[in-house]
Order: C-alpha cells, then sequence, then structure tokens
C-alpha cells in the first residue's frame, strides 16, 4: 500500500477515512500491477503512466473517478462535464459501495483506456488505446 495515500486517507474526517481506506484496498486488491500515487494531490492510479481511476474527497462526499469511464456503459457512473470521456460515482458512507460493481467497472478501467497520458502532446485531442 502506498503510504502517501495513506497519509491522504489518514487526513480525512473518519467517516471519509473509512471510505477511501475500502477504495484503496478494493483497487489495489483488483489492479495490484498498477502505478499508484498522489497526483494533483488525490490519489490516482495508472497503467503505463496513464491515469485510470482515482478518488477525492468533495465538500459532502468522496468521489471515485474513472478517467474513461463513460465508455463503460455503466449507469451508476455519471459522465463529468466536458470533452473528457470521464464518469464517476460519490460516495457519502462506507456501506454504499458495492465491491462487484467497483471490480467490473475496475476490469473495464484496465480494458478501455483513452489516452490521458499524451493529451498535451496531442494538443488537447484524446485517442483511444487499443
Amino acid at each position: 500500500m502506498n503510504k502517501d495515500i495513506q497519509a491522504y486517507n489518514s487526513k480525512q474526517s473518519p467517516l471519509d477515512r473509512e471510505i477511501c481506506e475500502a477504495l484503496m484496498k478494493l483497487i489495489d486488491r483488483h489492479l495490484s500491477f498498477t502505478e499508484a500515487k498522489i497526483w494533483h494531490a488525490h490519489p490516482v492510479w495508472f497503467i503505463k503512466g496513464n491515469p485510470i481511476v482515482g478518488y477525492s474527497k468533495l465538500k459532502d462526499s468522496v468521489k471515485l473517478l474513472f478517467w474513461s469511464g463513460v465508455d463503460f456503459g455503466e449507469i451508476n457512473l455519471r459522465p463529468g462535464s466536458g470533452k473528457f470521456k470521464d464518469a464517476s460515482i460519490s460516495y457519502t458512507s462506507k456501506d454504499q459501495l458495492n465491491e462487484v460493481d467497483l471490480k467490473r467497472w475496475l476490469a473495464k478501467a484496465e480494458k478501455i483506456q483513452w489516452d490521458y497520458k499524451n493529451i498535451v502532446k496531442l494538443k488537447g485531442q484524446l485517442k483511444r488505446l487499443s
């Protein structure tokens, strides 16, 4: 487990810490081969330098974000606003986490990826990775 992510989690309120810890453990379990780090002040997991999943503390919830989630075809993930392919779900309690759904979403995150790693080089254009 990443010490920086553990430090991020420990700074949260007890309720939010439970959510963050549960998300971290599930993501680490199902995507053990990924690189995890604090990126733009939030825990994010990467495959070959490409961000795929992360979470952040919002004012009233913890938001789980999938960078390519809009293409997962999942009704419980809300598409982001703008031109990117992100989708997310927010939690206010650990009890709202559904491990079956999360495992399915993480499998899709591994297979369905847009190239966020090179977005600057591609002048803001997203390219689907195969």
